[in-house]
């Protein structure tokens, strides 16, 4: 059973957390380099190697056929030459919007070092043989999870979802490479790609680059 959480106790313990009163590393944009990839690189790694949980799971929003916004969390899968990787079913919610709508953003938050990424591009669904290939290196139950599959759908009862799920777990591990047709592998090529380096006087640093029409990027520093 829950317990009801008051307005007044929600505002108190809302009100007394605190952001970045740690020591937090400093970011010289000058040393950065000239693409937006390489440091991405750079501070993913810093990120693990602080201790931040989960530090490739990321926000995908997207817009429907109406224009109306939509967010979700998700994994990365790679970041390369083409651009930001992750995977989803074909027919799902996000998988839909962005058959109709192409563009979307991307952001990370590593809150143990205070950094952000926030990423805008178009995204592209690669074909079924690297879909494919993006699902054989990940775990059986990401396999199990794909073979479910029907993501977004209505859902009549958990105990249907426990007994679906519980068949696609036996067949992952019968049929390691049994199809999911529907799983799909995206690549966002980045147009923008913004890296904030929080501080606590609230001197917060913001380098954003922009790629031009011939394809090279402009480095231009933001008002915090």
């Amino acid at each position: 059973m829950t317990r009801e959480i008051g307005s007044d106790e929600f505002r108190d313990i809302l009100h007394s957390l605190r952001v970045w009163d740690r020591p937090l590393p400093g970011f010289d944009v000058g040393e950065a380099p000239g693409e937006p990839l390489a440091l991405f690189r750079e501070w993913f790694v810093q990120a693990a190697g602080a201790g931040q949980l989960e530090p490739h799971t990321m926000t995908l929003a997207t817009v429907d056929g109406d224009g109306r916004p939509d967010v979700r969390t998700l994994m990365l899968h790679d970041a390369d030459g083409r651009g930001w990787h992750f995977a989803s079913h074909a027919g799902s919610a996000k998988g839909r919007q962005l058959a109709g709508q192409p563009e979307a953003a991307i952001g990370f938050y590593w809150a143990a070092v205070g950094r952000q990424v926030r990423i805008r591009g178009r995204v592209r669904a690669c074909g079924a043989e690297e879909s494919r290939a993006d699902l054989a290196v990940r775990s059986r139950g990401a396999l199990a999870a794909a073979l479910t599959g029907r993501q977004s759908e209505v859902l009549g009862s958990v105990e249907e979802l426990a007994r679906v799920s519980a068949a696609a777990w036996e067949r992952a591990g019968a049929e390691p490479d049994a199809p999911a047709p529907t799983w799909t592998r995206y690549v966002l090529d980045a147009e923008e790609v913004e890296f904030f380096q929080g501080d606590a006087a609230r001197r917060h640093v913001r380098l954003r680059y922009r790629r031009e029409l011939d394809g090279a990027w402009v480095r231009e520093l933001l008002w915090p």
